[in-house]
Formats: structure tokens, sequence, C-alpha cells
């Protein structure tokens, strides 16, 4: 079971089911949610980079409900209930890959996206993109990843836009809109957390 975000003790894991305006219209458990006609749910992707500028990219484990043994970015999740977006970001880092982000920043407010897999099983998510910076090397939990690369970001970026890396679907989307924000000295426009879907500024602007 995945530890209640509140207080730190095992729970049932939940995500913020939403409208097609991304209000939050309830709750359900995170096991329930993803089938062949997953509800619209809040979820967010980070990209993790180290002082040298490389990117982490993680290969899900291949138990993984949806999508196993893909590579893609470094995680994503989803925010709790009336969790901070900020703060999702750094318990999921630290829960999958055994990280302390710095300098998490916002860079694609409004990335949507759906996916479905040969059995059927659907993704469905507004998934908020942000990056982070890490000073420590992951120690990865073994049941969400199953193995981790640093890369060149400039390398990784030219595969996927090229359609030379074999990714999921969600980072062959979101990697061509990171490509428009980067910024010439490196680095991304940063982006308003006023941007993101009304759920995710809930809690306190999303910060």
């Amino acid at each position: 079971m995945s530890p209640d975000p509140a207080s730190g003790r095992p729970g049932v894991e939940e995500v913020v089911l939403l409208d097609e305006g991304g209000h939050e219209i309830g709750t359900a458990p995170k096991a329930w949610v993803h089938h062949a006609d997953t509800p619209l749910h809040l979820a967010f992707s980070c990209y993790v980079f180290d002082a040298a500028g490389r990117v982490l990219i993680t290969r899900r484990a291949l138990d993984k409900r949806t999508f196993p043994g893909v590579w893609t970015n470094s995680f994503c999740g989803h925010p709790a209930p009336g969790e901070r977006l900020v703060g999702a970001v750094a318990r999921r880092g630290a829960q999958e890959l055994g990280l302390t982000l710095d300098d998490v920043r916002l860079v694609l407010p409004a990335f949507r996206y759906t996916a479905t897999m040969a059995d059927g099983v659907r993704e469905n998510e507004l998934c908020p993109v942000l990056t982070a910076v890490t000073t420590t090397e992951p120690t990865p939990d073994p049941s969400e990843v199953a193995e981790v690369e640093w890369t060149p970001w400039a390398a990784f970026r030219d595969r996927v836009l090229a359609g030379e890396a074999d990714v999921s679907v969600w980072c062959a989307l979101q990697v061509p809109a990171l490509a428009r924000v980067e910024l010439a000295g490196g680095g991304f426009a940063e982006a308003s957390y006023a941007d993101l879907p009304p759920a995710a500024r809930t809690a306190s602007g999303g910060r």
C-alpha cells in the first residue's frame, strides 16, 4: 500500500477525478481507475536533470498495471486529493527513485493525453509537466522502475523528435512540447501556476 500523504501511514492511494474543464468531480482509488474506460484524472510528469544537464530516463517495471517495461521520462505520479502539486512531485521522486529534488519548475501546465494499451487498458490524464534538479543518485524501487539511465538532454530530445527513441506515448508527446519552450542557454521557460487545470490550483496555487 502507498502511504497517505497527510499522515505517512499506509492507506489506499486515491486520484482526483476531473471534468472536461479540469475541475475536481470526485476521487477514486488508483487501483480501480485504469481500465478500458478510464475516467479523466489528474496526474503529473517530471523530468529530472543533474548538474551536467543530463536527463534521467527510466524503464517502467515489468509488472506495472499500465505500459510495463516502457522507457519514459524520469517519473510520473498522481497528486492526492488536496495535495500540493510540487509536494506530490517531491513525494513521488523520493518514493519511486529515492531522489531529493531541487528547483522544481512547472513548464507545461495544461498537457493532456490519452493512450491505449494492446489489452484495451487506457490512460486518460490531465498531466502537467515539471522539471527538477537533483544532486543525488537514483535508488529505484524495483516495483516501479526496472532500469535508469542518465543521458544528455539534447541527444535524448533529438532521438525522440526523429522518432528513433522507443518511449512511452506521453513522453513522445511531451518532448516536442518541451523543445518548443526550451531556452537558448539551457533549461525551459517556466509556466504560470495560474495556467494549471483548476483542480491542480486548488491546493494553495499548486505549489
